[in-house]
Formats: C-alpha cells, structure tokens, sequence
C-alpha cells in the first residue's frame, strides 16, 4: 500500500495577493503565482511522479500543469479530486478576511484570526465561521475534514506499490492536513507558502507521516 504524495500549494493569485478570502472561488494567478509555479516544478524536476492530481479549482490545476511541465519525466496521468479543495467560505468568499475575521472574532473577545486560533483553536474557528454565515454555506469543521478524509482513503484504495504523486492543494487545507498528522509543526499559525512543497508518507498500513512541511 505505500506510497509518496508531494503535496504543494498552487502559486499566488489575486484574491491572495489583496489577502481576500478564496475557497471554493477563483482567481488567476500572479505573475508571482506563475513564478511560484515554475519554481516549484524546478524543486521537483527529479522526481518521478506516477500520477498527478489538484483539487478541481483552477488555480490548483494550472500550477499542477505548470508543475509537470518542468519535470524530465514522461508525463504523468492527471486527475482533479473535489476533496482536496481549499475550505468554502461560503457568503465570505472574496471578502477582505481581516475585516471578516474580526467581525467573527469580537464577540469571543478576539480580533484578528489568529487571536481567535489561539484561544479557541482551528475547529472551532472553521465552526465560528460557518455560524456567522447568513447562508450557512461556509463548511463547518466537521464537513471539511470529512471531505479530505475521503479524499485520503480514495488515494489509498487506488495507490500503492511505492508509487510517488504530485497533489496541488490550498493554503489552509494543507495546514489541516499536516496539523491532524503532524502537529508538531504548527501549521495552523505557520502557513505553507504559494509553491511550496510538503512531503507526506503513506505506510503499509495505511498510517500517514509528514516527512518535511513547507519547503520552498
């Protein structure tokens, strides 16, 4: 069953850029975005990847393309996979996320998010978030890690035999990702930067490990 997942965030876009909310939304990328692309493809030009896969979200499937094309090996199979989105904002998506961060935060005492991860911790703040929405449209914690959590046991129902895959993904479902399996990393607070790359290891068992987060 074991296998190798390289697991990167896509390059900068504009929602990133301006620092806005972006989950199940889209923007292009940067030109910084594209840079980060390219260089993540220079980081993992020696790697042999089986298989390929983002989340559905075209910031994620332009920076897998991207990557790909760097690399000296024939090219990969490539798939798009819904669970690996980013979080959905619901009725915040593209909304200024400090402004919406303090709006959610103030009534627990806190203003600004990591104030509030701080004090109430990540579950908590995706549940806050959902809460605060209108339209109840934001996912709620339990939701979202359903979602990724599926998305593992796809990967691990149809890989294996030492196989190694790229996997495009976001910002903060990355930090969720490494903080379930890894916590000593503290990825919450210390987010993945656009283009970088986080190796995890799936064992015989099934059992994930982070071998090394955030490289950039």
């Amino acid at each position: 069953m074991s296998f190798t997942i390289y697991l990167t965030r896509h390059g900068q876009t504009i929602l990133n850029k301006y620092r806005r909310f972006q989950g199940w939304c889209d923007a292009p990328l940067t030109d910084q975005g594209i840079e980060d692309a390219k260089q993540a493809g220079q980081r993992l030009k020696n790697v042999q990847f089986d298989f390929a896969y983002s989340s559905d979200s075209p910031r994620a499937i332009q920076t897998r393309d991207m990557i790909i094309a760097e690399n000296q090996f024939k090219t990969p199979e490539t798939h798009e996979l819904p669970n690996f989105r980013e979080q959905s904002f619901g009725y915040f998506e593209g909304a200024d996320s400090g402004h919406i961060w303090t709006m959610v935060g103030l009534p627990h005492g806190c203003k600004t998010y990591y104030e509030i991860l701080d004090k109430l911790g990540a579950a908590a703040t995706r549940d806050l978030l959902h809460e605060a929405d209108p339209w109840g449209d934001a996912e709620d914690d339990q939701t979202y890690w359903n979602r990724i959590a599926a998305g593992f046991e796809y990967l691990k129902e149809h890989h294996g035999n030492g196989e190694t895959l790229l996997l495009v993904s976001h910002s903060l479902t990355i930090r969720t990702i490494v903080d379930h399996f890894a916590p000593e990393y503290n990825a919450t607070v210390n987010g993945p930067k656009n283009g970088s790359v986080t190796k995890l290891v799936v064992d015989d068992h099934g059992k994930i490990s982070v071998e090394y987060y955030n490289h950039y």
